[in-house]
């Protein structure tokens, strides 16, 4: 509206042809009651004098300036019923639109803006009441949407006398009565919607002779019975939907051209469908794009030749009746996104042709007699899967089980399939994979480890007690001589150790400096490392001291909230950082194992992932991949990535010193296009410990230096989940508030633990970093802002959001996503919990947002 205020006043300093005509009984003098009175806000000059009517946004005048002929009202929060003697008196009014607002009723006088209107849009309001005969009165209406109100009763006969009535939408509303016969004569119609209201009785037989100029036919979620009309007469109908009804009988009588989507699901239609003959002189399915015919009640088999119409995008046939048949061919549907054959008795082997529907998204094959083994179903675009409740065999093919952790949904219950059951967690085994066997390696379960040498333990025990007296007195002996042996041993060791000033260490001391960590280990070589993804490598702690240079200071990397970091090279090239957590817990060596290994399974391209982990004594280390160029707090603030900031002690740094990343991407990495792929990679990690994991998983801790870099400049997120193992108080884990990444609902002590909505408003302050640069707390902000949040709001609110955008990356693309990102982010840092957006949310906001690539 700025820009437009401004050419208005231009306009009116060149030409004076825009007349303040805000005097009595004009039209200029009804918009700004109505607005005032509606609690609206009247634009203004600079000056704050009023700017007039025919130059607000969303007006338009005749040539003369003074009757107004377009009112555009939408979403500007106006409350209340329509006043009288307002917008009730615009006689030329044409198009009016006063949607998406709280507009409780209409004025009487309103019914007299008949002689010129032709649009009309009173959607998402909350209306009360029955609708007027009055409305016969717009008697050169072309589009009509009263959707989303409380209107009742029913729908009036005198709508049916506007015969130029073209676009009609009436739906979530509460209509009763029977369905279309108030609107026959209204011949000229093209769109139809009166969804999700109550409407009965039957579609009239003569609908197709009566709106033949029909396009979209919407009449989902009513209470309409009977069976279907000819529709023959429909010839330019394109868009079917009469699903969520009572309707029944047969539908070969709907397959005409040119439809493109028909939906007839949840009725009681009956017959077969494999009547149908798509290759008819006045049917061939080459238009059909959508088709579905579930929870239904028809028999047979499918249809013989549907699956030669190579546009159909999505199939839905699921939970019908029909007999016993074998997987249809599938090699013309390369463009299928959608397919839903659940309980639809297919039997033997998925055709291989299913690992070529490349495009296919949804994939539900449940509930049949489906035989053989699984079959390569991996594909990038594959979100849900669904083979349970059948007599599939074997294991899962390898490519398609590491792309299950990247899916929204997966179910391979109640089968016969053989899997490890230690690759995923208790919850996927109990939901995902009921009735599968379990087939692992010893190695790879270090519960079956344990379990063996504690046997081998009690075994000794029992012969120790079978002995003689004697014999026992003698291994007493042996062991008291043996004790001190080692004693003697153990302070030879102690005093070399000082001697040489800590250039070497055994298993049990590890100098750090400032700190010193101690185990009680004696024998580094009998404490075993797990490493998950290689088993049957024979790790120790022995081999953690080689690859630290014995915890070396040169090797440390940063002292984290949980305990200090080192660098490490493992035997065979692997490259690791080892985290130690100092503080310890409670829990029992078997939990603690078990919750790193559900960890470990927690595989995403955008999370840095563990790698292994190793349990001595009190001490619990956890080994993660290394990630070579450092976190989002060094890239934003000026730091070479590579370098750390050690006075931070909350950050886990996994920096190398010798990289220098500003060279690493092509485009650089001050750029929008980098900058978005961070916030998109952060947000799709967070999303899927949201939405992906079983229990889902609350970070807690999303703050810049959570966000690391791997060799390929690939954004991953860090330090979740080790809180409970590491034994922190809670005071600790809202440590976040002290960098300026405090939570509303933290000063509630009984939502102080944090929940997914405290990690979007976390992610909120990383986007509005990522925008403009700022730190959260520290940087210079003007009027009373303290912290990036209240003063990039506060901006935002203003639609100042441009002036905020970080200079370095403000030429590097458009400035209408940024701004746009800057939004989203002033979603997720809402005050209220509730209020804020989920994950899944955010991630198709970023990626609307998306910059397109860079043309070289």
């Amino acid at each position: 509206m700025g820009l437009g205020s401004i050419a208005c006043f231009l306009s009116l300093a060149l030409s004076f042809t825009c007349l303040a005509s805000q005097e009595l009984n004009t039209d200029g003098f009804f918009v700004s009651g109505f607005v005032q009175k509606m609690g609206g806000v009247i634009p203004t000059y600079p000056n704050g004098s009023s700017l007039p009517v025919c130059c607000w946004g969303g007006v338009s005048c005749d040539a003369q300036m003074e009757k107004v002929v377009t009112l555009v009202a939408s979403g500007l929060g106006l409350s209340g019923p329509v006043p009288e003697s307002t917008i009730g008196k615009l006689t030329k009014l044409r198009s009016l639109d006063l949607s998406n607002n709280s507009i409780t009723a209409l004025s009487s006088d309103f019914w007299e803006l008949g002689g010129s209107l032709k649009n009309l849009n009173l959607s998402l309001n909350h209306i009360n009441g029955s609708l007027s005969n009055n409305i016969g009165n717009f008697g050169q209406l072309e589009s009509l949407d009263l959707s989303g109100n409380q209107l009742f009763d029913e729908i009036p006969m005198a709508l049916g006398s506007i015969a130029s009535l073209r676009i009609l939408n009436l739906s979530g509303n509460k209509f009763e009565g029977n369905v279309l016969s108030s609107i026959l004569g209204c011949n000229s119609l093209v769109s139809i919607d009166f969804s999700s209201n109550m409407l009965n009785g039957t579609i009239p037989e003569n609908l197709g002779t009566a709106l033949k100029s029909l396009k979209a036919l919407n009449l989902a979620g009513n209470r309409i019975s009977g069976s279907l009309p000819d529709l023959s007469g429909l010839e330019y109908l394109a868009y079917l939907n009469l699903s969520g009804n009572m309707l029944q009988g047969s539908v070969l009588r709907v397959f005409r051209e040119p439809l493109q989507i028909i939906d007839l699901s949840n009725n009681q239609f009956q017959g077969t469908i494999s009547q149908v003959n798509l290759t008819s002189s006045y049917y061939n399915g080459s238009s059909l794009v959508y088709l579905d015919l579930s929870m239904n009640k028809f028999v047979g088999k499918f249809f013989s030749d549907l699956w030669r119409v190579p546009s159909l995008k999505h199939i839905n046939l699921a939970f019908n009746n029909f007999s016993k048949q074998k997987f249809p061919e599938l090699k013309e549907f390369s463009g299928l996104e959608y397919l839903n054959l659940s309980k639809t008795s297919l039997s033997g082997q998925i055709p291989p042709e299913f690992s070529h529907l490349i495009s296919l998204k949804t994939l539900d094959l449940s509930q049949n007699y489906i035989t053989g083994q699984v079959p390569d179903l991996s594909n990038e675009k594959l979100e849900v899967l669904d083979l349970s409740v059948n007599n599939l065999t074997g294991e899962i093919p390898e490519s398609l089980k590491k792309q299950l952790s990247t899916m929204e949904r997966f179910n391979f219950s109640y089968n016969n399939l053989t899997l490890c059951a230690a690759q995923f967690s208790p919850q996927t085994l109990s939901t995902a994979f009921i009735g599968s066997k379990n087939n692992c390696p010893v190695a790879v379960n270090p519960d079956d480890i344990r379990s063996k040498e504690t046997k081998r333990k009690e075994l000794r025990l029992a012969l120790a007690i079978a002995l003689t007296v004697f014999f026992l007195v003698a291994g007493l002996a042996c062991t008291a001589f043996g004790c001190r042996k080692g004693s003697r041993s153990w302070a030879v060791k102690q005093q070399l150790s000082f001697k040489e000033k800590q250039n070497i260490s055994d298993a049990c001391s590890v100098q750090t400096d400032p700190t010193t960590w101690v185990t009680e280990v004696k024998h580094a070589t009998s404490v075993p490392v797990v490493i998950f993804e290689k088993p049957l490598l024979n790790f120790t702690f022995a081999d953690l001291l080689a690859a630290t240079s014995n915890f070396d200071k040169g090797t440390l990397l940063a002292e984290g909230r949980f305990g200090p970091v080192y660098r490490g090279f493992l035997t065979g090239g692997i490259q690791v950082a080892v985290k130690i957590m100092i503080h310890g817990s409670t829990m029992e060596d078997q939990e603690v194992a078990r919750e790193l290994e559900r960890l470990g399974r927690i595989k995403h391209p955008n999370i840095v992932p563990l790698t292994g982990y190793c349990l001595t004594g009190d001490q619990r280390i956890a080994i993660y991949d290394y990630m070579e160029n450092g976190n989002l707090q060094n890239l934003l603030h000026d730091l070479p990535l590579g370098l750390q900031t050690t006075e931070d002690w909350t950050t886990d740094t996994w920096e190398d010193n010798n990289i220098n990343a500003q060279n690493i991407t092509p485009e650089g990495t001050a750029t929008w296009r980098f900058r978005h792929k961070i916030a998109l990679g952060a947000a799709r990690a967070l999303a899927f410990l949201h939405h992906g994991c079983i229990p889902q998983i609350v970070h807690r801790d999303v703050k810049a230096s959570s966000i690391y870099f791997d060799s390929a400049m690939e954004p991953r997120l860090a330090n979740f989940g080790l809180s409970k193992i590491a034994g922190t108080s809670l005071e600790h884990e809202s440590s976040q508030g002290l960098l300026g990444y405090a939570l509303p609902e933290l000063s509630d002590a009984e939502n102080a633990a944090g929940t997914t909505k405290s990690d979007v408003y976390s992610f909120g302050i990383v986007l509005f970093e990522l925008i403009t640069g700022k730190k959260p707390l520290g940087d210079e902000y003007p009027e009373k802002e303290t912290s990036l949040v209240s003063w990039a709001r506060a901006m935002v609110k203003k639609n100042q959001a441009s002036s905020i955008i970080d200079p370095k990356i403000c030429e590097t693309g458009s400035e209408k996503q940024m701004e746009e990102a800057l939004r989203i982010a002033y979603l997720c840092t809402a005050d209220l919990p509730s209020k804020r957006p989920a994950m899944q949310q955010i991630v198709g906001l970023l990626k609307d947002i998306e910059p397109t690539a860079a043309l070289h």
